[in-house]
C-alpha cells in the first residue's frame, strides 16, 4: 500500500502506485484542460512574503511529461523557466567531482567499477595523492568537490572516507581553499552518516540509479548494494544522522524513463512528509559508455528532447531543489537544460582517480574513468561559456557556512529570498576566480558582468556593502560573503 509518510521503501516508493500514476498520466496527456489546470497550480505566485511556488504532485507532474502536445510542451517549458528565474536568477553553481578509489565488492552491471572487471587498474587515493589532486583543483579555481568512491568496506571504510575529508579542508594552496565537501559514498548507518555530519560534509548524494524493484535487484546481482531497501532507505537514516542536505537522482537509460520519474518525485514527497524538507538537490545523469559498458544494451535509453523535457517537468514539480548536471552530457545538451531548471554543472571534470594532478588541462587519463566525459571543456571555458550566454559562475558556499542548510535554507528559498544572500555572493565568488584563475579574455568578460549585476542587488545598503567587498578581493583579500 502506497503511503508517502512511511519509512518502509515499498510503501513509499509504492509499485503499484506508480503504475496507477502512469496509467492516470497515459489516460490524460492530452487533456489540456487539466494540463492548464496543473501549470496554473504551479505558476510562481507573489506573496506578502515573497514569491512562492505550489509544486506538483507525482501524478500531476507525470501527466505534463507524458504530454505529447506541441503547444502545451512549449508551455511547460516556458513555465519551468520562469520558475528557475523566480529562485535561482542566472546563478550557476560551479563544482568538480574528485574520485578517491575505484574498489569496489559490488557487481552492478552498469558500472566499470563491478568487481568482475579486470580491464581497469584499481586505484586507491594517499593522502598525499589527495593532497595533490586538490591543489590541481584550487589551481583550477574550484571551491566545491563531490567525492566519489567505490563501495568496499576493507579498502574504503568510513574511516578512509573521513580523513580525506579532514585532508581536502585542511589544504589552502596560495589563494585556493575547498569551502564545501559533497560526498556521494555508498549507502550506509546512521553512525556513520552521524560521522560525516561531524566532518563537516554540505551534501550528501546516492543515486537510486532505478526506482524499480525488480530491475534494481537484476542490476545489482551481488553485493551490499543488492539490498534495494537499505539503498532506498538510505535518505532516512542519512537525515536521522543529522545530515539536512541531502541529493536525489536516478540514472536514466537503466529502465523506463517516465517510472524512473513517478519514482523520483514520490521520494521527494516522501522526504517533505517525514522531515520535513525535500531534496538539496536532484541529479539526472544519463548511462554512459566506459570501460567494460556498453551503453547499447540498455534498451531504455532517452534522445535530448525528452531529457529536456524531465528536466523542465521537474523543475516545475520541486522547484526550490537545485538540479545537477555533470560533464556526461554534451556542450549543446547542457546549455539547453541549463535554462530549463540546471542550476548546478561540473566543469573540467575528470572522472578517473587521480585524474588531476600531473596533467594539463587538455591531458585526462582514462585507465580508471567511471565514464566517459562528453563536454571536456576546461574551467575557464566553461565559465566563460555561461557569462556569454548571460549566466553567471557562483563558487559560493556561503549558505552551507552560514548553517543556511536543510529547513532553514529552503525557509528562504521557498519565498524567494534566498537570492538576497546568493546573487551578491555569486558575484563575489566570481571575482575570486576572476582575480586568481582566469585567461585575460574571460576575466574581461566577467568584469563587465559584475559591473552589470551589482545593480540588480535591490537593497542599497547591501550594494553598497558588495561594491566594498569587491574592491577588497581586487586589492588581494578573500571569502567574503553575506
Amino acid at each position: 500500500m502506497y503511503n508517502v509518510k512511511s519509512l518502509n521503501a515499498d510503501e513509499f516508493i509504492n509499485h503499484e502506485e506508480i503504475l496507477e500514476t502512469l496509467e492516470y498520466a497515459e489516460q490524460n496527456k492530452h487533456n489540456k484542460a487539466l494540463i492548464e489546470e496543473i501549470l496554473e497550480k504551479a505558476r510562481p505566485k507573489k506573496t506578502g512574503r515573497g514569491v512562492e511556488c505550489a509544486g506538483l504532485s507525482h501524478r500531476e507532474a507525470s501527466v505534463l511529461l507524458a504530454c505529447d502536445l506541441p503547444e502545451m510542451t512549449e508551455k511547460i517549458y516556458d513555465l519551468a523557466r520562469e520558475i528557475k528565474q523566480a529562485f535561482y536568477g542566472d546563478r550557476i553553481v560551479m563544482f568538480a567531482p574528485l574520485y578517491l578509489s575505484n574498489y569496489c565488492v559490488n557487481k552492478c552491471v552498469y558500472c566499470p567499477y563491478h568487481m568482475q572487471n579486470k580491464e581497469i587498474p584499481r586505484k586507491k587515493l594517499t593522502q598525499d595523492e589527495v593532497r595533490d589532486e586538490v591543489i590541481a583543483l584550487q589551481d583550477m579555481g574550484h571551491k566545491r568537490l563531490a567525492i566519489e568512491s567505490g563501495e568496499d568496506p576493507v579498502n574504503n571504510p568510513i574511516e578512509y572516507i573521513l580523513e580525506c575529508i579532514n585532508t581536502i579542508y585542511s589544504i589552502k594552496h596560495k589563494n585556493g581553499a575547498i569551502r564545501r565537501v559533497n560526498v556521494n559514498i555508498a549507502a550506509t548507518t546512521v553512525e556513520n552518516y552521524r560521522k560525516l555530519k561531524e566532518a563537516g560534509i554540505g551534501t550528501y548524494i546516492l543515486f537510486q540509479e532505478t526506482y524499480h524493484r525488480e530491475s534494481y535487484e537484476v542490476l545489482h546481482p551481488a553485493g551490499p548494494k543488492h539490498n534495494y531497501a537499505y539503498h532506498t532507505e538510505a535518505m532516512d537514516r542519512a537525515m536521522e544522522g543529522g545530515i539536512d542536505d541531502v541529493g536525489l537522482g536516478v540514472l536514466f537509460g537503466l529502465d523506463k524513463y517516465r517510472y524512473e520519474f513517478a519514482g523520483l518525485l514520490m521520494h521527494a514527497e516522501h522526504l517533505e512528509a517525514v522531515h520535513g524538507v525535500g531534496p538539496h538537490t536532484i541529479s539526472v545523469p544519463r548511462l554512459r559508455r566506459a570501460s567494460d559498458i556498453d551503453p547499447t544494451v540498455f534498451d531504455n535509453g532517452i534522445d535530448d528532447e525528452t531529457f529536456a523535457k524531465i528536466v523542465a517537468c521537474i523543475r516545475i514539480a520541486v522547484p526550490y531543489t537545485g538540479m545537477i548536471i555533470s560533464t556526461r552530457e554534451s556542450e549543446e545538451c547542457r546549455a539547453k537544460v541549463i535554462g530549463l531548471g540546471v542550476s548546478q554543472i561540473s566543469g573540467g571534470s575528470r572522472t578517473s582517480v587521480g585524474g588531476y594532478a600531473g596533467y594539463s588541462s587538455e591531458e585526462r587519463p582514462h585507465d580508471t574513468e567511471q565514464f566517459d566525459v562528453s563536454d571536456q571543456r576546461t574551467l575557464d571555458e566553461v565559465v566563460k561559456w555561461l557569462m556569454d550566454m548571460g549566466y553567471i559562475p557562483s563558487f559560493c558556499t556561503a549558505c552551507y557556512r552560514e548553517g543556511r542548510t536543510g529547513d532553514r535554507f529552503m525557509a528562504l528559498c521557498k519565498v524567494g529570498q534566498i537570492q538576497n544572500c546568493c546573487h551578491p555572493n555569486a558575484l563575489l565568488t566570481l571575482q575570486e576566480y576572476l582575480q586568481d584563475y582566469a585567461s585575460p579574455e574571460t576575466r574581461k568578460v566577467g568584469e563587465a558582468m559584475i559591473d552589470r549585476e551589482i545593480q540588480n542587488v535591490p537593497d542599497p545598503k547591501r550594494r553598497e556593502k558588495a561594491l566594498e567587498y569587491l574592491d577588497k578581493i581586487r586589492n588581494g583579500e578573500r571569502d567574503f560573503r553575506f
